[in-house]
């Protein structure tokens, strides 16, 4: 069998779809794969390292035109694909009836929690609807987004949950968060960290507001908030105007491969994030939860969306009921700070489930599943 992945989402262009796709990738037999993808900077060196042919098309953007169309089922066609894989379901689905055409007999597209917006407008529904008729099976990343979309798609197509994983070989506890405690000098103090984009949904705003609340019970505690994004200048203003500049840090975005160890430099993750503009903008899941649990570190969420689907609620850590209200956040999180062996045992917890769970090797199992074979 062999699998012809059309994908715009694809590295050295960083990003959760990005980062889902190549760990895909790379558990399957590389002669099985053949791979069509848009063009990001450092994408020849990227691609001369990789053990499977990746083809990009001369542009910053794959989109279904005839031009995209056509060089995919060429590839189809010229290494015997049996089996199609869209990166991303929308809109490069569209292409599937030229694949068809070209000989493949199996189509797959995913999702990743954006769709659940797109099945809400009517429009977009109606596209969501023509990309899932041409589709053998849809995948989705999670139990919340498949219950929004299978109302819409679920008549036209076969559904099946494919969640990102996690790398538990590079999130592990034995992650050492010291050199970044030194960088940032947080010292020995109690640390919360969270590691998301900085953008309202995520919940750092929220966060900020809190974090007087708990210095109230833990005047030594830091808050560590590492990405960039948006945010970043209005979160830097209210942590001057609330006089947190000594106990807040924004570390700016930060390369993946340094993550485990600003992970680790935690006692607690939090990101409390929240749904907005009507259910457009939702969690899908929220990796970075399951990175966190990874590390060993017990984890706060949010409401929003598939998120608290990555929390065993007072075992992993706790989901925040009303994520919008800073005292509801610092109660949860000062009452994790109070106990910190409940803490360590919630995190060697989650270190637990993690591996059981959400292990890319059990993911890969589910992928090729969902390819047949």
């Amino acid at each position: 069998m062999r699998t012809l992945v059309v994908t715009n989402d694809f590295p050295p262009r960083q990003g959760g779809i990005q980062t889902f796709v190549a760990a895909l990738l790379a558990r399957r037999p590389p002669e099985s794969l053949v791979v069509l993808a848009s063009r990001s900077p450092g994408w020849e060196a990227h691609d001369a390292a990789l053990p499977y042919e990746v083809v990009r098309h001369p542009t910053g953007m794959l989109l279904p035109t005839r031009g995209v169309a056509r060089t995919a089922a060429g590839l189809a066609r010229r290494h015997g694909c049996d089996t199609a894989f869209f990166g991303a379901a929308a809109p490069l689905g569209l292409l599937a009836p030229a694949l068809r055409e070209a000989g493949v007999r199996h189509v797959v597209g995913a999702t990743h929690g954006h769709e659940t917006g797109w099945v809400a407008l009517p429009g977009a529904r109606q596209l969501m609807r023509r990309i899932a008729a041409g589709l053998d099976v849809l995948t989705c990343i999670s139990d919340y987004t498949r219950d929004r979309l299978a109302p819409a798609l679920g008549d036209v197509t076969r559904m099946a949950q494919l969640s990102p994983g996690v790398d538990v070989d590079h999130f592990t506890p034995a992650a050492d968060g010291a050199a970044v405690r030194q960088r940032y000098g947080l010292g020995t103090a109690p640390v919360v960290v969270c590691v998301s984009r900085l953008v309202p949904r995520k919940g750092q705003d929220v966060l900020v507001e809190a974090w007087p609340r708990v210095l109230a019970r833990h005047p030594g505690a830091r808050l560590l908030l590492v990405g960039g994004g948006p945010l970043e200048d209005r979160l830097r203003r209210a942590v001057a105007a609330r006089g947190l500049a000594r106990s807040v840090v924004l570390t700016g975005p930060v390369p993946p491969e340094e993550l485990p160890e600003h992970y680790a430099a935690g006692d607690v993750f939090a990101m409390p994030c929240r749904t907005r503009r009507g259910g457009l903008d939702v969690e899908g899941l929220g990796m970075v939860y399951l990175e966190a649990a990874a590390c060993g570190r017990p984890v706060v969420a949010g409401t929003s969306g598939g998120a608290p689907e990555t929390v065993r609620e007072g075992v992993t850590g706790h989901v925040v009921a009303d994520p919008r209200s800073p005292r509801a956040v610092a109660a949860v999180v000062t009452g994790l700070l109070d106990d910190p062996e409940r803490a360590r045992r919630m995190g060697a917890a989650g270190r637990a489930w993690v591996e059981r769970r959400w292990s890319w090797t059990s993911i890969a199992a589910t992928y090729a599943d969902i390819l047949g074979g």
